[in-house]
């Protein structure tokens, strides 16, 4: 007689729903991670415009490149406000994700440790009956042997 868990079908649920929170929490972390990098992009991108544009005006240089080069900077400047507010948000799915994570981790948890727990008690009670049985065994070859 092999042991099987009562609760198995719920546990199997409980683990396909940590594997797509897995999947979920993966594909926040790549979307934060993106969007990241976009931002880290569109600053570097401004900080190396702000160089080109200070050794220019040592140069000397137009005022129509002047304006050019601020209307740049300021389209910049927006884009990079608009990647930190996607990075925020990003950040945010993200820990909403690893929370779920974690609150599933602990669920599937529950349920190993009971599985483990029952299937201790299982094989115990197991244990006990086969030497009970033993015990009967020996005790009918005694009284057949022994009269």
């Amino acid at each position: 007689m092999t042991y099987q868990f009562r609760f198995q079908k719920i546990l199997d649920i409980k683990e396909n729903e940590k594997e797509k929170s897995l999947a979920e929490y993966n594909q926040s972390v790549a979307d934060f991670e993106n969007v990241a990098n976009k931002l880290y992009d569109s600053m570097k991108q401004k900080e190396v415009l702000e160089e080109n544009t200070i050794s220019k005006l040592n140069q000397g240089m137009s005022v129509q490149e002047i304006r050019h080069y601020q209307q740049f900077v300021t389209n910049l400047e927006k884009t990079i406000s608009h990647y930190q507010k996607l990075v925020q948000l990003s950040r945010k799915r993200m820990t909403e994700k690893q929370m779920k994570l974690m609150q599933y981790n602990i669920e599937v948890k529950k349920y190993e440790k009971l599985k483990e727990k029952q299937k201790m008690s299982y094989t115990a009670s197991m244990n006990q009956l086969e030497n009970k049985h033993m015990d009967d065994l020996s005790i009918q070859s005694y009284m057949y042997h022994g009269n």
